[in-house]
C-alpha cells in the first residue's frame, strides 16, 4: 500500500501541482501508508488528528499472542510508528475531540503522547472555548506547515455516527465538526483521510451520511483554496 501511495503522489495533475489524496476507510492504520506517500514528496508534515482516541500508543500496550512486526501495526499505534519513522514534524501535531480511556491506571499514555510532540484538545474544550477557540488553537499550533488531515469518524458522538468499531459517548455533533473544518480551511493540507466507518454497524446509514458530508466539506475547502491560488497565479502572469 505504501508503494501505491508513493506512485499516486508522484503523478502530475492538469494544473501541474501534486495530487492531494483523500483516503476513505476503513481501518485507521491506513494513515501510516498515506503519510509515507506524502513524505516521499513533502518530507515530514504536521498532522491534525480528529479522533476520540490518541492513536499514539506503543504497540506493546496492545496484548497480542503473536509478538511480530505485523502485530505492532494497529489502528491505535500508527502515529507512534509514523513518529519513529520521522514522518511527522516535531511539536506541531495536534489531536482534537479526545475523550479516550487510558490503557492503564497511570498517565503514561499522555506522557508517551507528549514525548512524541503532540498537543491535545478534548471534546469538552468546545464547551469552554467554543468552535472559534478550537479553530484558533489548531491554526496557531500548526501554522504554515504542510498538513495531513486525519479524521476518525468516532470523533462524532455515537448518537450521530454509531457505525464505527470503537464508539465513545459524548462526542461532537456533525455540525460542530463541520464548523471546525471550515474554520481551518486555510491550512496547507496535502493529504486527508476519513476513516473508521464500519457499515456492518451502520444499520440506518447515519454514519455513512455523516462521513460523506465531512468528505464533501473537505473537498469543497480544498477546491476553494486551490481556485483562489490559481487565480492569484494567473493574475501574476498577466502582470508580466
Amino acid at each position: 500500500m505504501t508503494e501505491a501511495y508513493k506512485e499516486l503522489m508522484s503523478r502530475s495533475t492538469p494544473s501541474g501541482r501534486r495530487p492531494i489524496i483523500i483516503t476513505l476507510g476503513g481501518d485507521h492504520s491506513v494513515a501510516l501508508a498515506a503519510l509515507r506517500g506524502v513524505n516521499s514528496v513533502y518530507g515530514p508534515v504536521s498532522v491534525v488528528h480528529f479522533d476520540a482516541h490518541l492513536d499514539t500508543w506503543y504497540p506493546t500496550k496492545y496484548p497480542s499472542s503473536w509478538p511480530t512486526l505485523q502485530s505492532a501495526f494497529t489502528h491505535g499505534s500508527m502515529f507512534h510508528l509514523a513518529y519513529n519513522e520521522s514522518l511527522l514534524l516535531p511539536t506541531s501535531n495536534i489531536h482534537a475531540g479526545l475523550r479516550t480511556r487510558l490503557s492503564g491506571a497511570d498517565l503514561s499514555d499522555y506522557e508517551d503522547d507528549d514525548a512524541q510532540g503532540w498537543e491535545r484538545i478534548s471534546t469538552d474544550d468546545i464547551d469552554d472555548i467554543g468552535v472559534a477557540g478550537i479553530v484558533k488553537k489548531i491554526v496557531e499550533h500548526v501554522g504554515t506547515n504542510k498538513v495531513y488531515l486525519s479524521i476518525d469518524i468516532d470523533v462524532l458522538d455515537p448518537g450521530t455516527a454509531p457505525g464505527t468499531g470503537t464508539p465513545e459517548a459524548g462526542g461532537w455533533t456533525t455540525r460542530e465538526l463541520i464548523r471546525i473544518l471550515r474554520g481551518i480551511e486555510g491550512l496547507d493540507v496535502v493529504g486527508v483521510d476519513v476513516v473508521e466507518v464500519a457499515p456492518a454497524y451502520d444499520w440506518a446509514e447515519n454514519t455513512a451520511l455523516a462521513a460523506s458530508q465531512v468528505v464533501f466539506e473537505v473537498l469543497s475547502s480544498l477546491a476553494k483554496k486551490s481556485r483562489a491560488s490559481l487565480k492569484v497565479e494567473a493574475e501574476a502572469k498577466d502582470e508580466l
